[in-house]
């Protein structure tokens, strides 16, 4: 199954949106586990900037309408997201590099 990589960077409101609706989004997040191959805030120093989520989906449509049901997209916590299919071909998640298997 392909994977959809949203990285999404805060808008100016992002801190207090996230506390608002942390509960919500979290519950969304575990509701919907088998949905992720991976997910979580992007950090400056100690700072929330974003986040990314890899979304596990038949085609992009579907990654979009999965991603989109998460209460930060609602809440308006992320004011730009970029979408791309994303191919794990190396590294611990896939167990070295798959181009030799």
């Amino acid at each position: 199954m392909p994977f959809y990589a949203f990285y999404c960077r805060d808008g100016e409101n992002g801190p207090a949106l996230r506390e608002k609706f942390l509960a919500e989004h979290l519950a969304h997040v575990e509701a919907h586990i088998d949905d992720y191959a991976v997910a979580g805030p992007l950090k400056q120093d100690e700072e929330t900037t974003g986040s990314l989520l890899v979304i596990k989906a038949d085609g992009e449509e579907e990654a979009r309408t999965k991603f989109e049901a998460d209460p930060y997209f609602s809440a308006g916590v992320w004011q730009s997201i970029r979408t791309s299919e994303f191919r794990a071909v190396a590294g611990d998640w896939v167990g070295g590099v798959t181009w030799k298997g």
